[in-house]
């Protein structure tokens, strides 16, 4: 229309839509001629954030005339959205590509695989990609992953392997299509990027600096989800705690959980991460006002020991740390804690790895995501004095977990008698008359159901307790 501004991204969206019907005309053509539609399987690996961008590549590939397959040796589109955090990760993606030069060899000659995420920011994986595994057709990162369709039509056209990686966002690309795992609950990108350059985690080198999407953004896709009948929301961010500070207007994170509590439709908020260093007073009063936001708090401790947290790059302190733990106790007195926790940093000592201990016994978490140290090439951490023997780190590892694990199963034995409101999410896969969800507290409920109350909010009394799961019947 002539005299309206067009948004940042619109223009590359309607490239990208182009390509994508293009791109369906001719899978449609191949499925006249075929008797069948061609198939695409998709994973992603890592954080919430892969998961939720996932969401998003299926849903191109859906516009595109592509079905979802959940079996590798049926597809003509194979995309792993990949993570680099720890080293097992990436060796789970070059042995897959191993098996995948083989299925192209005998199966399957004209699949086409696609690597995207993370880890295609490392230019030492760019490079082994280049030298061992030629077969791959199709290698983008972390900031271009709108451009799928239009890669996807290069490579058809040229026939020849595309690399696109960029080494930073160039604009924020709005109103993908997506297609959601769960009809009832969602993920919404608040922020993307990290700024707090944590010494052991690559991520700020391969997901960007900090950018924070308007509240106006963010909200028009929250009511949208919620007019399609969606009633949790998950706000993403490496760091949700730092939201919004390099926005025009400011606005912090405390206010945004706010305004999304007010839309209708919308009956539970979660949100991760959030870092120590950036939880407010104003956060912890905003969750405790918000009725809709789950009175559970994700808060990555990593280590106890303050000279640890010193050279892990963290900003806080232990005591700083439990700080945080009493106010929001004070302010929610229900609320469960989650944490995460590396064992065996360079240069911990068993002093440092008591300190820890003495974190987890008093913080009382309800789960924990409990890691091995990983050296990341590219890190401040990698090349760190005082590496920390392994067999030292299992035999920490696992007596972390003998203290861990009891705590975790006292928690939950708090539960039993209670009524929780438990969102049902799915149907189990061994049994379909027995329903899974999560309570406000995050803890997963297994309980009798039919398949009608899936999306809906039911009260569950506890009856059981499993450590790592509840088993309750319905009121």
């Amino acid at each position: 229309k002539a005299g309206t501004a067009v948004k940042p991204g619109e223009t590359e969206l309607a490239r990208q839509l182009e390509y994508i019907r293009a791109i369906r005309a001719e899978n449609d053509a191949f499925a006249a001629e075929n008797g069948r539609k061609k198939k695409f399987y998709s994973l992603a690996m890592g954080c919430q954030m892969n998961a939720h961008d996932s969401e998003k590549l299926e849903g191109m590939l859906d516009e595109m005339g592509f079905d979802r397959t959940d079996e590798e040796t049926e597809a003509d589109f194979i995309i792993y959205n990949t993570c680099c955090v720890r080293e097992n990760a990436e060796q789970k993606v070059y042995g897959k590509l191993g098996w995948l030069k083989h299925y192209k060899e005998t199966k399957n000659p004209d699949a086409v695989i696609a690597l995207c995420g993370c880890m295609m920011q490392q230019e030492t994986v760019l490079q082994t990609l280049r030298q061992k595994y030629r077969h791959v057709d199709i290698v983008f990162g972390t900031f271009n992953l709108y451009k799928l369709p239009e890669l996807v039509a290069t490579r058809m056209e040229s026939g020849e392997t595309v690399y696109d990686i960029w080494q930073e966002q160039r604009e924020v690309v709005e109103d993908l299509p997506a297609i959601r795992h769960f009809p009832y609950k969602a993920s919404v990108n608040i922020m993307f990027g990290c700024n707090n350059f944590c010494s052991y985690c690559i991520v700020p080198y391969v997901r960007g600096r900090e950018r924070s999407r308007t509240p106006e953004d963010i909200l028009a896709e929250v009511r949208r989800l919620a007019a399609d009948g969606v009633k949790e929301v998950m706000l993403l961010g490496q760091n949700v705690n730092s939201y919004g500070k390099n926005l025009e207007t400011p606005v912090s994170f405390a206010e945004l959980l706010r305004m999304v509590n007010e839309v209708e439709g919308i009956e539970r908020i979660r949100f991760m991460t959030s870092h120590p260093k950036d939880l407010s007073d104003e956060l912890i009063q905003a969750m405790a006002d918000c009725d809709k936001v789950c009175k559970y708090l994700h808060l990555p401790v990593q280590s106890g020991s303050d000279e640890i947290l010193r050279r892990m790059n963290r900003h806080y302190t232990k005591e700083s740390y439990m700080e945080l733990v009493r106010k929001a106790r004070a302010a929610m007195p229900d609320i469960t804690l989650s944490t995460d926790i590396i064992v065996g940093f360079p240069g911990e000592t068993e002093e440092d790895f008591q300190e820890t201990l003495d974190v987890i016994r008093k913080s009382r978490y309800s789960t924990a995501f409990t890691f091995i140290y990983s050296k990341r090439t590219g890190t401040p951490a990698a090349t760190m004095e005082n590496q920390v023997p392994e067999d030292v780190i299992k035999d920490r590892f696992d007596r972390m977990l003998n203290i861990l694990n009891p705590i975790v199963h006292e928690v939950h034995e708090e539960q039993l008698g209670k009524v929780m409101t438990v969102f049902a999410e799915e149907a189990s896969k061994q049994d379909k008359t027995v329903l899974t969800g999560r309570a406000d507290n995050n803890m997963l409920v297994h309980f009798k159901g039919t398949e009608d109350l899936i999306g809906q909010m039911v009260p569950v009394k506890i009856t059981e307790n499993k450590t790592f799961y509840l088993i309750g019947e319905r009121m």
